[in-house]
């Protein structure tokens, strides 16, 4: 069965032509132009990976992105113009798995989903190979079987990236985990993120664990080096 992908764009030849790329690869394709139009069609209809624009009138892709965070976990991908750094930064802290700057190649994009997707796959073939797949780390809990987080007993939301992340240091506490690494733990090998997506999704873990530990500080930092989850 061909795999669904929700586009939300308010530039009609965006849409268009995406459209063409991706249904020429197989790929069953909805297009939105609105955001609200989108939010209610992705919340009842769930495709398997969206891909928001930032800019929208009505509900752009920020506010869509946090009221779809409410129900679901499925990747997004953000399209954000050439210098809205700011934007990237706020879309990843807010759950987005990946951006793409626009003017984009179209066959980077592809790359993108397709990588996003198996990864979602491999994450569901470890949990049905495995139901019973625990990390227990101290205070923290990681059911790899149900994608659910909890720390001193309070569970913790978190997006499929975020959870490769925390799985990906905690599996080893005391050991270092460069950029690279976490990229092909979060990611899956050769896709290639900015080291700012990293740092950004690290920064949104550690917003999310003082959430309910302000004292929180298992995620460590070794500057110019990577991260580490602390023995």
């Amino acid at each position: 069965m061909a795999h669904t992908v929700a586009l939300v764009d308010d530039d009609r030849n965006i849409l268009a032509s995406v459209s063409i790329a991706l249904e020429a690869e197989g790929f069953d394709v909805r297009t939105y132009t609105d955001g609200a139009e989108a939010l209610r069609a992705l919340t009842q209809r769930p495709p398997d990976l969206a891909v928001l624009d930032i800019k929208m009138p009505r509900m752009d892709g920020m506010e869509l992105l946090q009221r779809l965070r409410q129900t679901s976990h499925i990747p997004v991908i953000f399209l954000t113009s050439k210098d809205d750094e700011l934007d990237e930064l706020m879309g990843l802290r807010m759950g987005a798995d990946d951006y793409i700057k626009k003017p984009f190649s179209q066959r980077l994009l592809i790359e993108r989903i397709r990588a996003l997707l198996r990864r979602e796959a491999l994450r569901g073939e470890t949990a049905e190979a495995d139901p019973g797949q625990m990390i227990t780390r101290g205070p923290l809990l990681l059911d790899g079987a149900r994608h659910a987080c909890s720390w001193k007993g309070q569970p913790i939301d978190l997006t499929v990236t975020e959870f490769l992340l925390v799985r990906a240091l905690a599996q080893r506490p005391g050991h270092v985990k460069n950029r690279d690494q976490l990229m092909d733990a979060a990611y899956g090998e050769h896709v290639y993120v900015d080291d700012r997506t990293i740092d950004s999704h690290i920064k949104r873990l550690r917003k999310k664990f003082k959430a309910v530990d302000p004292d929180f500080s298992q995620i460590e930092t070794l500057y110019g080096v990577g991260y580490r989850y602390k023995e």
